[in-house]
This record gives structure tokens, C-alpha cells and sequence, in this order.
């Protein structure tokens, strides 16, 4: 096989490597990330309940004030009623108190229910502050265990590039800039093997004359649809041979 083939076909694999740094340091983050964002969303929550709750004490100071206006009004009624001169008079007071009765008890009765929403609330801020405390623990602990897999990711990386150096100052420049040429666009489809004589990039069958030339790999050969860089893989060169 052609010299610059091997090493274009290694310095692919090795560009490959370094591109799969990042998502790998993405998937390391992706547990803490999760936990962080999960006691940011409670956080959230609980500041929202907070805020509710305290707009129904705000109902509930309405409502009692507007209760003590209408017991003020039933004793006014009372004293009325000690007055009264005849039967129309009696009656008109007798429905302005059924009416303010029946207001208290609405009253009271939303005095009851926001009550018992506001109790709910802080239930439900009781349970998300014991979570967000023992996610706390898990997230120090996440902290932990991504510090120790970044670090040896990062040697990886210094191993990786250290080696992708070496390589480059091999490659003559011409080969090189060609490589890299094909790799702006084709990423780390720049280099692809020969599958049951087509290319592994574009999947498109190759004529006999290129894929002649690619299994003898005296030069560096393209595939003649998407000009990515192709090599004869050792398994398919020996069913080739057979």
C-alpha cells in the first residue's frame, strides 16, 4: 500500500479520535448537568409557590377585612331593627342581613379553601427543599467523579494530539493540504474503505478501472462521485484475492 495512504489512513483515525473528545465531555457532564438543572426547576417552583402564597395571604386579609365589614354591618342591622316602624322597613332589614349572612359564610368558606391551597403549597416546598438538599450531596458527588473522568479524558487528548502532530510533521505538504482539503467537508468520512466495490462514503458502486486501482493502493485514489479518499480494508482485499 502507498506510503502517504497509510499515513493519511492513520492520521484519519486519529482526527476521529479528537473529534470524539467533545461529545465524550458532553456525555461526562450530562449526569451533573441533569442534576443542576433538576434543582434549578425546583428552586424555580419553590420561588413561584412563594409567590402564590403570599397572594393568598393577601386574599385572606381582603376576605377578613371584608368579613369584619360585614359583621359590622349585621350589628348595625340589630340596632336597625330596634327601630324599625312597620313591616316594609322589618323586611328590607331582614334581607340585607340574609344577604350579609350569606356573604360571610362565601367569605369564610374562601377563607378555608385558599388556606388549604397554601397549606399544599408549602407541603409541596417542604418536599422540593429536602430534595433539592439531597441533590445537593449528589451533585458534589457528581462534581467529584467528573473531575477524576476529565482529567483522564484530558490525557487522552494530550496523547492524541501529541500524536496527530507527529503525523502531520510526516505527510509531505502537498498530501497534507489535499487531506485537508477533502476533510472541510467531509469531516471524518475524509478517508473511507472500499465495501463490495463502492465507496463506504457515498455508497456509489465504483468502475472496474478505480476499484482496480484502489485494491493494487500504488497511488492515493478518490472515489469519482464524492471525491472522498479510498482504501482497500484488509478483509475485503482477501475475498478479493479468494
Amino acid at each position: 500500500m502507498n506510503k502517504h495512504l497509510v499515513q493519511l489512513i492513520d492520521l484519519a483515525e486519529v482526527d476521529k479520535s479528537i473529534d470524539s473528545f467533545i461529545p465524550k465531555e458532553d456525555e461526562i457532564n450530562a449526569g451533573l448537568n441533569r442534576l443542576v438543572t433538576k434543582q434549578n426547576e425546583n428552586s424555580e417552583t419553590m420561588a413561584t409557590l412563594n409567590d402564590n402564597i403570599e397572594e393568598n395571604k393577601l386574599k385572606v386579609s381582603k376576605s377578613e377585612a371584608h368579613l369584619a365589614e360585614l359583621k359590622a354591618k349585621l350589628e348595625d342591622i340589630d340596632e336597625k331593627s330596634n327601630a324599625v316602624r312597620n313591616e316594609k322597613e322589618m323586611k328590607s332589614l331582614q334581607l340585607e342581613e340574609e344577604i350579609a349572612k350569606e356573604q360571610i359564610t362565601f367569605a369564610n368558606d374562601e377563607i378555608v379553601r385558599i388556606d388549604t391551597i397554601s397549606t399544599a403549597k408549602e407541603e409541596e416546598i417542604a418536599t422540593l427543599t429536602q430534595e433539592n438538599s439531597e441533590l445537593d450531596g449528589k451533585i458534589e458527588e457528581a462534581k467529584v467523579a467528573n473531575e477524576k473522568a476529565l482529567e483522564s479524558l484530558e490525557k487522552e487528548k494530550k496523547v492524541a494530539f501529541k500524536s496527530k502532530e507527529k503525523m502531520v510533521g510526516e505527510v509531505p505538504q502537498k498530501v497534507l493540504s489535499f487531506y485537508q482539503k477533502v476533510r472541510r467537508w467531509a469531516a471524518n468520512t475524509t478517508v473511507v474503505p472500499v465495501w463490495k466495490q463502492s465507496c463506504k462514503g457515498c455508497y456509489m458502486k465504483l468502475n472496474d478501472r478505480v476499484y482496480s486501482e484502489v485494491i493494487r493502493s500504488e497511488e492515493i485514489n478518490t472515489c469519482p462521485s464524492c471525491g472522498r479518499i479510498l482504501y482497500m480494508p484488509k478483509e475485503e482485499t482477501s475475498e478479493v484475492v479468494a
